[in-house]
């Protein structure tokens, strides 16, 4: 009953006039942002965050959540129609969807897509709202010691899940730790990392960062491989009404994707990419029509894994508003607007800042039922998206991301760390390095190192702290399980597909 009293609080945040209309705009622009190739919510709210300096908390954080659902539906309309999936994702969307479209069933696909989302994204929302409270009455047992190893474990998973190899992902979390050290320490009050400019002992500003890395670097990236290959959009045919028969293979489908994707996305190693494989797996399993699968295209292929991906998204949320763990990039960029209001996540939140955290997630609900209303009638809009020419779109990022940069200091030091950064997010790009880690490092490497310093300060000194609490040291337990548990289990299944050797005998 306490929940609901909050979420009755938080629909009167959400139903203000001013923030139904940033509501709007963030699911409309989240949507065109998902149509589009390459682009996702990432970016967007990155490109986006110089507003926090100008608008209430509140009002930022339902843009950045309609931007960050509505680029989840967005995304389909790419891999169905294009066959090319706007994140890691949406491939398994792809995958039969552009099937279902070449077959001229293009309509129930982008259909069921949709209509799956809506349940899904809804189903999501109330496990946010009913779960977070519990995770919260959890994380009030920490103390510093918890804390340090519950993030040491986030920076082993969260590497690994975002990157194609643990070794790329913690190089790209090492990075982060660096630019999150520059500045003056606020314990000794030294410099670190500032190589004697005084522009530096502020910090290198999150936002900076965060467009530097996802806006210019992926812009780079994209512009790089404009002329790699085009796929060619195929012509939507069929009705965007779904027969009763696509119906009753659908929805069945929708419950099981979000009751897959909503507890693995909540995990501190979460991530949409496993749900959707799993559902994909299991729908190919059950499915009664499996001569569609890898042919003409199963309908079960396109709604359980956007079913999946819809809620694991708002699983992701979990961790961020009660632990303040971002288990993906646009979770890790919307933990740097917090950063920039002075508000750190963690168990507190939910009380201290109540007309956040519950219009956050009311809005999350409004936000569903509008974008049901946006995609299913105005879907050949969003296919008129993919004609953009490409040199425009991303000059027009660049400008932006430019203009904003300079906005929040006007200084042209900044401008100088932006477009360096850039860079650096294009090599990683162009070399497979994940740049989420970076920002995850930047973030949670100073908090780290705070709660690592005042649970020694505590303990006298003492490091047996770190694993005589059962708490932590079941954390660390579990990071070193992550850490070098997938080369156990590859060296095995390696043995394990060798099979016996043969020693040649004596001639």
């Amino acid at each position: 009953m306490e929940t609901l009293g909050h979420l009755a609080h938080g629909f009167s945040v959400a139903f203000s006039p001013i923030n139904l209309i940033w509501c709007l705009v963030g699911t409309t622009l989240g949507t065109a942002i998902g149509v589009l190739p390459g682009l996702g919510p990432a970016l967007t709210i990155a490109l986006l965050l110089p507003i926090t300096y100008q608008v209430a908390p509140e009002a930022s954080f339902i843009l950045f959540a309609g931007i960050y659902y509505g680029a989840m539906y967005g995304g389909s309309t790419t891999s169905i129609l294009l066959n090319t999936p706007g994140e890691s994702a949406t491939i398994v969307t792809a995958l039969e969807g552009n099937r279902m479209a070449r077959s001229g069933r293009g309509g129930a696909a982008l259909a069921t897509s949709a209509i799956g989302s809506f349940v899904a994204g809804t189903l999501g929302t109330i496990g946010v709202a009913f779960l977070a409270p519990i995770v919260v009455k959890f994380a009030l047992a920490f103390g510093p010691a918890e804390y340090f190893s519950l993030m040491v474990l986030a920076f082993i998973t969260v590497s690994a899940v975002l990157g194609s190899s643990s070794v790329r992902g913690l190089t790209s979390l090492f990075a982060g730790f660096v630019v999150g050290m520059i500045g003056v320490d606020l314990q000794t009050g030294q410099p670190r990392f500032t190589f004697g400019m005084s522009e530096l002992l502020d910090g290198v500003d999150v936002i900076v960062v965060a467009v530097g890395l996802f806006a210019v670097g992926e812009t780079l990236y994209m512009a790089s491989r404009r002329y790699a290959g085009k796929d060619d959009i195929v012509p939507l045919k069929g009705s965007l009404y779904m027969t009763a028969a696509e119906w009753s293979r659908s929805w069945r489908p929708w419950l099981r994707g979000s009751l897959i994707g909503f507890p693995i996305g909540a995990m501190p190693a979460g991530g949409a990419e496993i749900p959707t494989f799993l559902s994909y797996a299991i729908e190919k399993k059950l499915s009664r029509h499996k001569d569609e699968f890898g042919t003409v295209g199963a309908i079960e292929g396109v709604a359980g894994p956007e079913a999946a991906n819809n809620a694991s998204a708002a699983g992701v949320l979990v961790p961020m508003l009660t632990l303040g763990l971002p288990t993906s990039a646009t979770a890790a960029i919307m933990l740097s607007a917090f950063q920039s209001y002075g508000i750190n996540p963690g168990p507190l939140l939910l009380t201290t800042q109540a007309d956040l955290v519950w219009g956050l997630i009311a809005s999350l609900f409004i936000a569903n039922v509008i974008l049901v209303v946006l995609n299913l009638p105005l879907i050949g809009l969003w296919v008129r998206l993919l004609k953009i020419p490409a040199p425009q779109l991303y000059a027009g990022i660049l400008v932006f991301a430019t203009v904003g940069t300079y906005g929040i200091s006007q200084s042209p030091i900044d401008l100088v760390i932006l477009y360096l950064l850039g860079a650096a997010g294009f090599l990683m790009r162009r070399f497979d390095f994940p740049t989420a880690p970076v920002i995850i490092g930047m973030i949670l490497g100073p908090l780290a190192e705070t709660q690592f310093r005042r649970a020694m300060t505590i303990s006298n000194g003492d490091w047996t702290v770190f694993y005589k609490h059962p708490l932590s040291l079941t954390l660390l337990t579990l990071a070193f399980i992550g850490l070098v548990g997938p080369h156990i289990w590859a060296y095995i299944e390696h043995r394990r597909m060798r099979g016996p050797e043969h020693v040649p005998g004596d001639a």
